[in-house]
Parts: C-alpha cells; structure tokens; sequence
C-alpha cells in the first residue's frame, strides 16, 4: 500500500485536490445558496459553525468566508460563471487523475468533461443528503444512528465516483473495496474533525484573521482529501489481491519477503533524507 501511494506522489496529490477543492466548493457553495435560496434554506456558513459546534473568532471567519457581499446579486454574470466552471471542472479533473493513476489508466483530460459535471452534481447530492442524515439523525444516541447511515451513502458515492470519474473503465468489483474503506476512513476523519476543528479554526482566527479561516479550511481539505488518496491506493492493493485469490495465485514466502525488505529499505531512505535535510537546515540556521 505504501508503495502504491507514493508512485501516485500521495501528498502532492492530496495538497493538489485541497487546492482544487477549494477555488472550486466555495463559489459553488455561494452561487447553490443564491439560486436556491427561494426553494430551500441553504447557508453553507450556518452548517459547517453547526456541524463542527464552531464560536467566537472561528464562527466569525467561517461566516465572512461564505457570506457573499450585502450588495451582491444572485447573477453572478458572464465571467462568475465562467469562472466557476474553470474551477469546478478542474476539481473533477483532480479526481479523475487519482483513479487514473491509482489504476494505472490512460488519461483522458478534458474528454472527459461531462463525466466531471456528472460528478459534480453528484457530490452536490451526496452532500445533501449527509447533511440531511447529520441534521436529522445526529441528536439520536450521540448520532450512533445516522453514522452507519452515512456510511451507507459514502460506500455508494466513492464507489459510483472511481466508476464515472473514469469513464466505466474500472469494474463495480474492483470499486467496492475502495468505496468501503473511504467510507470508514471518512467516519473517523469526520469523528476527529469535530474534536480538533473547532480548536483549529478559533486558534488561527485569532492570530490571522479571516485569512486564518482559510488556512484552517485548506488544513482541514487537505486531511480529507489526505484520507480519500489514501483509501483509492490501499482498495486497489485489495482488488487486486481478492483478484489473484480468486484466481487462485498467492505469492511466495520468499516474494513476501523481498517486497517487505524493499518497503523498509526504501523508508530508512526516506528517512534518512529527512534527517540530512533537518540537519542541513539546522546548521544553516546557526550559521
């Protein structure tokens, strides 16, 4: 699984879907809750202060990030637009080069663009309908219910997402182990999220400001996206093993202890040039 993660560049791929994540959902965000406003009440400041118990600074930040100007119209003209489906585009093109990567598929690029709207409307839905499970269901025994509730939900969505996002050339059965454990990696990110965030968001609010806001929400985006690299590359090693079981090939012991060696060699490398670029840094400092 390491070994997977880091031929996909892990991190770089998880700060590059953060960033997209975020030029892309808030202006999404605030274009839904204009258009929408009149059919229902969507105020994406008001869920994420409820869902993570935020107050004082954080609520503050949060609310002046998501709030459009009081002069602002629901037209967002020409360019909003425009712009707005530049970034959500790009988004979905950040994903699809993770399944592409991830299962080693040549890469589509813009050809598959209506695939990436698809995707998007799609998450539009799922955040809706977790929001409305968290809503609903969050109160009843500390939530124990609406958790296996939206599990249920997210094992259905990433699953449905490696499958649109690129373009059906990955097979349901082959989706199914990643869809299960995003779903569980994304619970306990969730659990642990409404633990830290709070202190997160106040803390940086106070020393920076509304631009604390946004360090604390790219923080935040990255850890999720962090965990959705990381469950695409450990349910493609579980794909691919439940393939050879079934079709009846195991490796050797001797195979099994090979890759093993080579997974510490290669992290005692790593590591080792962590420790020459800290040593590196630390006495340039003192020089």
């Amino acid at each position: 699984m390491l070994n997977r993660f880091q031929s996909i560049v892990g991190f770089d791929r998880s700060m590059a879907l953060a960033s997209s994540a975020f030029t892309a959902l808030i202006p999404l965000a605030l274009v839904a809750g204009a258009v929408l406003g009149s059919l229902v009440h969507i105020d994406p400041a008001e869920r994420i202060i409820h869902r993570y118990d935020l107050s004082g600074a954080g609520a503050q930040a949060v609310t002046f990030l998501f709030s459009p100007a009081p002069h602002d119209t629901a037209t967002t003209g020409v360019f909003g637009l425009l712009f707005l489906t530049i970034s959500v585009l790009s988004f979905a093109r950040a994903a699809q080069r993770l399944f592409e990567q991830t299962w080693e598929l040549r890469p589509l690029s813009v050809r598959n663009s209506r695939n990436g709207l698809y995707w998007i409307l799609g998450l539009g839905a799922y955040a809706l309908i977790s929001g409305w499970i968290t809503a609903a269901l969050g109160g009843w025994a500390a939530g124990l219910v609406a958790l296996p509730c939206e599990a249920v939900v997210a094992v259905g969505f990433f699953t449905w997402s490696g499958r649109v996002l690129s373009a059906r050339r990955i097979e349901w059965r082959d989706l199914i182990p990643f869809g299960v454990i995003g779903a569980a990696l994304t619970a306990v990110y969730s659990w642990g999220a409404a633990l830290y965030l709070p202190r997160l968001f106040n803390s940086y609010a106070d020393r920076y400001g509304v631009v604390g806001g946004v360090f604390a929400l790219l923080s935040a985006l990255f850890a999720a996206m962090l965990v959705l690299v990381a469950s695409a590359a450990l349910g493609r090693e579980i794909a691919d093993e439940l393939t050879r079981i079934g079709q009846g090939r195991r490796p050797s012991e001797h195979e099994v202890r090979q890759e093993w060696e080579n997974l510490v060699r290669q992290t005692r490398s790593h590591w080792e040039s962590v420790r020459e670029d800290v040593s590196r840094r630390t006495r340039r400092a003192r020089g």
